[in-house]
């Protein structure tokens, strides 16, 4: 390029000083001084603007004013001196002309090179036929990446879509706006798209959750640029993309967190958390570990899931201090020696079997976990003076119709009589419903289903489940902790329930696929202890707000904690003996005591 450069000045400065003179050859001198004054001024500025250093095959308006600025200045500069070394009537004629002729083909040659480069207008024979919603900046990124190629091989980008009016139909970055969210059909129908970008990384929640819902009815793959929180973090780029999940079909509003309310329980604690290598269990230490703990407890029966969040706090938070520990809280010495080793000061009991099918099968392990665990943990926070206890529970423990429901209900009211019992540690429960992505629920089981080519498996046509992301969950029991005065049973609004049904048709959708045609959908009937619909409320616990308005509280049980624990203890003797007796005495102890379990 530089010595590109210095050629076309010279002929620039040959051939002005033709159309000035008429000829060249009486006006030798005066080229030589003229492209010599030019040349020496003009390179060094382009050099000082690193217009050798760029790459022109994405070069844009900054590159042009570069060049402007670099020729402009160098061209002043060439003039000063030119007239220094000559007195041509015709000075000041010859290096106008020059500075308009450098100026076209400086800047041309280079555009030229970039516009050659560029595969953005070639349709060819392109399988790929992609459109983007959303044709603010970020919509520009991707448009320039499927430009260059990086993003798909053999793509063609059709087209924007954006609600903005004054974009309709006019162009962007050469691209015409197509239409709006409501002409997504009809511009994929006329234009072949079997591709779909949603670029629109600052809109809401529900902004997202509506146009993705229309674009999973046109059977196109689709795919989403991130959030604006990971771009601002630094986590990816905004025109990078990756597949639409169900997450983004709910369309939830986010989760509003008081952070100094954590942070005044969480901050230099030494805070356990059992179940720690779980989905919920991990996503809470994930959550904790900024709020700088004093040291982080991640408690768990697995070695092999505690090993995988304690490699992954130690990337993510090298400053954190956390200690791994192996332990079955079902064996109660195990449980007190960690207490009396580290003396926890906050504790999230989310260590629990939690399958229901599962569980009517094993019901004995069902009871020794979720029971006998969860009065063990509890009781030993009791006895150590932590400051807080916090259950993780479910909504299958409102009028349960399971064992496992059943279990989580009974581990629900006996933190409730130890927080009667307890004048120093605050005990509280939170209840919420299924969780997207949790280890044996319903979604990585689809997805698995989906890969193999089918059929996806739906028990009931009609079965509905309240649904919520990982994170969100995590976030709210945290905050949930910060509302615990003692005995409090937490609910959160886990918004609008969620067919099952229809829920396995977006999955289908979402991966490229119709539903019953190439993917079949098959109904199983209902597994032992499941229900049609889950309930957050029993019916007469009523419900309180709190700070938070995602977040509410049922109205604390009456029943005296002396008598609850003399039960537990006939259940534990019962568990050792004979294993036939356990469901028979769960349900003997629920419906005699309907105070407690509100059960029908």
């Amino acid at each position: 390029m530089l010595l590109l450069d210095m050629i076309l000045i010279s002929v620039i400065s040959a051939l002005c000083i033709i159309l000035i003179e008429g000829e060249l050859s009486p006006h030798w001198s005066d080229w030589i001084e003229l492209s010599g004054s030019l040349i020496i001024p003009i390179v060094g500025f382009m050099m000082s603007y690193n217009l050798y250093s760029r790459l022109w095959k994405y070069s844009s308006i900054g590159e042009l004013v570069s060049i402007f600025k670099a020729v402009t200045f160098g061209t002043i500069a060439g003039a000063v001196i030119y007239f220094f070394f000559t007195s041509s009537e015709h000075q000041a004629m010859v290096i106008f002309m020059c500075y308009q002729s450098m100026l076209l083909f400086l800047g041309g040659s280079r555009f030229v090179y970039r516009l050659f480069s560029d595969n953005y207008h070639r349709k060819g024979t392109n399988e790929t036929r992609v459109l983007v919603i959303g044709a603010g900046d970020c919509g520009i990124m991707v448009a320039k990446e499927i430009k260059q190629n990086k993003y798909l091989n053999n793509s063609y980008l059709v087209g924007f879509i954006d609600d903005d009016p004054q974009k309709k139909l006019n162009r962007v970055v050469g691209i015409r706006v197509l239409g709006d969210r409501n002409d997504i059909h009809q511009v994929v129908k006329k234009h072949a798209v079997n591709h779909i970008i949603i670029a629109m990384p600052s809109a809401s929640r529900k902004d997202i959750s509506e146009i993705a819902n229309i674009c999973k009815e046109t059977n196109c793959e689709l795919k989403i640029t991130p959030k604006l929180d990971d771009i601002l973090q630094g986590k990816i780029t905004a025109s990078a993309v990756r597949d639409v999940d169900v997450e983004d079909l709910l369309g939830r509003a986010p989760v509003q967190i008081d952070l100094e309310g954590i942070a005044n329980y969480v901050e230099n604690k030494i805070v356990l958390i059992t179940g720690a290598g779980g989905s919920i269990g991990s996503e809470l230490c994930r959550q904790i570990a900024p709020f700088k703990p004093k040291l982080l407890l991640l408690l768990g029966h697995g070695e092999n899931s505690i090993y995988l969040i304690e490699s992954e706090l130690q990337k993510r938070f090298p400053e954190l201090k956390r200690e791994p520990l192996i332990a079955d809280v079902q064996n109660m010495e195990s449980v007190m020696r960690i207490f009396r080793e580290y003396r926890p000061q906050v504790i999230f009991h989310a260590a629990a079997h939690k399958h229901v099918p599962l569980m009517e099968k094993n019901s004995y392990q069902a009871v020794l976990n979720n029971i006998i665990g969860t009065k063990n943990v509890a009781e030993a926070a009791y006895l150590n003076g932590a400051e807080r206890f916090v259950l993780i529970s479910t909504d299958k423990a409102v009028n349960p119709t399971s064992v496992m429901g059943a279990t989580k209900r009974i581990a629900e009211i006996l933190v409730q009589c130890f927080s009667r019992r307890s004048a120093g540690t605050k005990f509280a429960a939170v209840r919420f419903g299924n969780v997207l992505g949790s280890r044996g629920s319903v979604i990585p089981r689809f997805k698995e289903q989906i890969s193999e080519g089918g059929p996806v498996t739906v028990t009931h046509p009609e079965m509905i489940r309240y649904f919520m992301t990982i994170p969100e969950a995590s976030q709210l029991v945290i905050q949930a902790g910060a509302y615990a005065t003692g005995g409090e049973v937490f609910i959160l609004d886990m918004d609008k329930p969620v067919k099952i049904f229809d829920l396995a048709k977006d999955l289908i959708r979402l991966s490229g696929f119709e539903p019953f045609k190439d993917i079949d959908i098959v109904f199983t009937g209902m597994r032992p202890g499941e229900k049609m619909f889950e309930e957050l409320l029993t019916d007469e616990e009523g419900m309180s707000a709190t700070k938070n308005n995602r977040i509410f509280i049922g109205k604390p049980m009456s029943a005296e904690a002396q008598e609850i624990n003399e039960e537990i203890g006939q259940l534990e003797r019962i568990i050792r003996v004979d294993l036939t007796e356990i469901k028979a005495f769960i349900r003997e102890l629920l419906e005699e005591k309907p105070q407690l379990s509100h059960t029908s």
